[in-house]
């Protein structure tokens, strides 16, 4: 599943999308960030022109009362695609979906019983760091204030290149193609329309993946830093 992430780039995330930070003194570029540690993502919502923080981990309007009791009974970081429009996520299928921005991704490969993290990406010539921005489709919610949002990314099952990298559960995060940012906040959609969205609305751009250090999936160790998207190699290397 997708619980870390990555985005290193500021000026160029404003200059990309043509949006505004709500609120520029909350984000700093990080080269991984772990949901388990409840972490701010940049979220563009269906305010258009603006990108706001977000915590990630979706919580509905009646987890708010209490949000670290709803969190340890819940885990939605992720949200499948396919149940979006049942349980605590319905409302927010209709209502509140949104874009979360990042440069990167990791997911775990598994090889002779070992795990071993694979930074996902899009290259590109564009951006200095060589990896191009992109949006997940996901969902959010809001408190009583707009500084306080949380959000969870959709999932859907992988795709041929994703089933190599996700070996095991064979899952991939719902990138979102560029094309239809503006149609995925569109405020009228139907179940159907989103449903269509996402089974046909997945990225066409090119992915690549090489493993890393393993050391992300350990605590206490400080994994934001640029030696994270190193590339290693692990034994037996899919790539």
């Amino acid at each position: 599943m997708c619980y870390k992430t990555a985005l290193t780039l500021k000026k160029h995330v404003q200059e990309y999308f043509n949006k505004d930070f709500e609120f520029p003194e909350k984000y700093e570029p990080y080269y991984l960030q772990s949901g388990f540690t409840h972490p701010r993502l940049q979220i563009k919502m269906d305010e258009p022109q603006k990108i706001y923080p977000a915590t990630w981990g979706y919580v509905p309007g009646w987890g708010m009362e209490n949000v670290p009791s709803f969190r340890k009974k819940s885990n939605t970081l992720n949200i499948k695609s396919k149940t979006l429009f049942t349980g605590i996520s319905r409302e927010a299928g209709y209502q509140n979906r949104c874009l979360i921005i990042a440069d990167g991704f990791f997911e775990p490969h598994k090889i002779a019983g070992t795990s071993i993290p694979y930074f996902c990406f899009m290259p590109s010539q564009v951006f200095p760091d060589g990896r191009h921005l992109f949006a997940f489709g996901g969902i959010y919610s809001e408190s009583k204030t707009p500084d306080q949002l949380t959000c969870s990314i959709l999932t859907m099952e992988a795709n041929p290149f994703f089933s190599e990298v996700h070996n095991v559960k064979k899952r991939q995060p719902f990138v979102i193609e560029e094309e239809l940012y503006d149609e995925w906040l569109h405020p009228n959609l139907s179940k159907e329309n989103v449903m269509e969205l996402i089974d046909n609305g997945f990225t066409s751009r090119e992915f690549r993946a090489y493993p890393v250090n393993g050391d992300l999936y350990k605590r206490n160790i400080h994994t934001n830093n640029p030696s994270i998207l190193e590339k290693i190699p692990p034994p037996n290397l899919m790539f």
